[in-house]
């Protein structure tokens, strides 16, 4: 197979791979042509890969489009899985009532910018002052109940399969389980329900590379949001290396291999090891 990565960083060590910058897409155009599979585009590139070149790519457009930010994450899960996520309003900030959203959630309450990571973005909002500085500072709003929770589980899902899973545990007093933003690892006692949910969700949905954020409540377990671009950190400290699971994963998958063996009229190809 041939393959262009536009990361090489989430791609290290995968064999017959070409590394393309972002911006060389068009210069580099009759490489993108030639190549079986195209990895981790920006979201910019997508659908000119997609629907103008008819290229496959990785991590697929459905992983993209419903990643794209916490508001199209939302939307589908609260269409398909509306028990497993935290009660949520998605506002235009110039349709807005602040006693409204006081009443529905009380204080504190959670406020995010629907497009960050690691944390940033995050914040809890325990008075009014709070609620209208975020108002007035971001054009949707995003408001969630504040739940009783000070760890939550990372859950990664790559190809068909997760792959690893952890707790993120918040630092003393503080609000956010980011590792970023000081949390700390746990590999003990994961739920095998919440493994069982993200593979659900992720099968139903079609994704196939995301970071699970799940947070567990009495035996509940809701879905914060998941991450297109996550961070391996917590996976390599289990020994785990994700570009090796994306490598098999292209070579084993009809979508993406046109010699896969379940395919009668192709050759064998060997396994990744």
């Amino acid at each position: 197979m041939k393959l262009v990565t536009f990361d090489p960083f989430k791609t290290i060590g995968m064999p017959n791979i070409t590394y393309i910058k972002p911006e060389y897409i068009f210069k580099e155009i009759e490489k993108v042509k030639e190549a079986d599979c195209i990895l981790f585009p920006e979201y910019w590139q997508i659908n000119s890969l997609v629907y103008g070149l008819k290229k496959k790519i990785f991590p697929n457009i459905n992983t993209y489009q419903l990643g794209h930010n916490k508001v199209e994450t939302t939307r589908v899960l609260l269409a398909t899985f509306p028990q497993n996520v935290p009660y949520t309003k998605i506002l235009s900030k110039y349709d807005v009532n602040i006693e409204t959203i006081e009443e529905e959630f009380g204080y504190p309450l959670v406020a995010k910018e629907i497009k960050s990571s690691m944390g940033m973005g995050v914040f809890l909002i325990e008075n009014r002052q709070e609620l209208k500085s975020y108002v007035e500072n971001n054009e949707v709003l995003y408001i969630q109940e504040k739940l009783p929770i000070y760890k939550d589980l990372r859950i990664v899902y790559v190809g068909n399969k997760v792959i690893g899973s952890y707790w993120r545990i918040a630092g003393e007093g503080q609000f956010h389980n980011n590792i970023a933003k000081g949390a700390n690892y746990d590999y003990n006692n994961i739920p095998l329900e919440a493994i069982e949910l993200v593979e659900k969700v992720a099968a139903t949905l079609g994704i196939n590379h995301a970071g699970f954020d799940i947070a567990v409540v009495d035996n509940n377990y809701y879905i914060l949001e998941y991450n297109v671009m996550f961070g391996n950190e917590g996976l390599r400290n289990m020994g785990i290396e994700v570009e090796k699971y994306i490598y098999e994963y292209i070579l084993s998958s009809p979508d993406f291999n046109p010699n896969n063996p379940n395919n009668p009229n192709s050759p064998i190809y060997p396994k990744a090891s």
